[in-house]
């Protein structure tokens, strides 16, 4: 019998971190040392007091029923966090948790878009923040974002086009900094300026909060609620992933404007029966935890940084600096043009590094690569020399 697929899965072929990780495979495979820098997981361990919470719970037998909401302490939990750490206050209907970030804005698409709404994604950016709309019909947008612009949207551009009263009126825009991949950070101006257009143009503002706990150079990550009237125009993805190494456990919470909030809590009630109780409370004790381990994970993401950005510079490789996240992203090498997926074989093959081609973020992301921070800083060390060594860069 042959089955018929639908038409949307012409879009999905297979992703290229599925691509590297069959050339990693065969690599080791064949007794090949492997520098994985593709893929962004952290290889730091969640604190004690997260995993003992977590492991405390799941002793209780009644912590295996559906949980079927986010239970009280839950909600408390994330007020207490985003006031202590943003100076923000949420109200309870103003908070919802997802399965992870990546989950939340898959779905969240499919509250506010009809087939044909066009939706204003960033390119580069991350994939998902196309898949999900996609997925809901929706006519994706891509805003350009160039290095010479800082990576930030020219909003006066998009007015134009899909502004109040365009013919092609966007329904919402999705932003996120730190901005996975390109790494750069969003002045504070940016911000007011985005909440300002976006109340103008009456366009919703979706804000992926992924990174602001892995921010480098001395700053201080934000939260975009943190500006007067975000919460009139928008929401907010926050993940406890990247800050927390709770990653597997995909717990993230959207907050923000409360009447989106209350729409997304009734789609998903028909999708799903809530988080799994001892995951919520593990997520309890990270959200009202200390935060000194959360600020030494990001010291020694910086020292990360340096090792690499820096080792690669001083090799001959101009590596920008990352400002945020746990990546670093650049320009390949000139001799291979805007072929970046040419580069990262080739370097794969002489060195054993493997890295993210640019142009799987988006059209602008071509001729650069991203490398994930998931290794020491002496293995980073030892990675740099061995690509000083193979020839790539000459």
């Amino acid at each position: 019998m042959t089955i018929e697929l639908a038409q949307r899965m012409k879009d999905y072929e297979a992703g290229i971190f599925q691509v590297l990780n069959e050339k990693k495979i065969e690599r080791e495979k064949a007794g090949g040392k492997v520098f994985n820098f593709s893929v962004g997981t952290p290889d730091f361990e969640p604190p004690k007091h997260i995993i003992d919470a977590l492991v405390e719970a799941a002793k209780i037998p009644a912590n295996y029923k559906y949980s079927l909401i986010d239970i009280p302490e839950l909600i408390d939990a994330v007020i207490c966090r985003y006031s202590k750490r943003y100076g923000v206050s949420l109200e309870k209907d103003e908070i919802m948790s997802v399965y992870g970030s990546q989950e939340g804005i898959t779905h969240i698409a499919f509250t506010f878009a009809n087939p044909g709404d066009i939706v204003l994604v960033p390119d580069p950016g991350y994939p998902v923040f196309s898949i999900g709309p996609s997925l809901a019909g929706a006519d994706l947008k891509p805003y350009k974002l160039y290095k010479e612009k800082g990576y930030l949207p020219d909003l006066s551009e998009i007015e134009k086009l899909y502004g109040k009263g365009s013919p092609k009126k966007a329904k919402a825009i999705i932003v996120s900094y730190p901005l996975n991949p390109v790494c750069k950070c969003a002045p504070d101006s940016f911000y007011e300026e985005l909440i300002a257009w976006a109340k103008k143009n009456e366009i919703l503002v979706i804000h992926d909060n992924a990174y602001s706990d892995i921010v480098y150079d001395g700053k201080i990550g934000k939260s975009f609620l943190a500006f007067e009237g975000a919460k009139e125009v928008g929401v907010e993805f926050y993940s406890l992933s990247k800050s927390f190494n709770y990653t597997g456990a995909r717990m993230s919470f959207v907050v923000g404007n409360k009447d989106f909030v209350a729409a997304f809590k009734r789609l998903r009630s028909q999708i799903d029966y809530g988080i799994f109780l001892p995951v919520q409370y593990g997520a309890i004790a990270a959200l009202t935890g200390p935060d000194d381990c959360v600020k030494e994970q990001c010291k020694e993401y910086e020292k990360r940084r340096n090792a690499l950005c820096d080792g690669l510079t001083n090799i001959g490789w101009k590596f920008e600096r990352s400002q945020g996240s746990m990546f670093a992203w650049t320009a390949i090498p000139e001799k291979y043009g805007k072929d970046d997926v040419r580069f990262v074989m080739e370097l794969f093959e002489k060195t054993g590094v493997l890295c993210t081609p640019g142009s799987s973020f988006g059209s602008l992301g071509a001729g650069h690569v991203r490398f994930a921070l998931v290794l020491p800083v002496p293995v980073i060390e030892e990675a740099v020399n061995i690509i000083a060594s193979s020839g790539v860069l000459a």
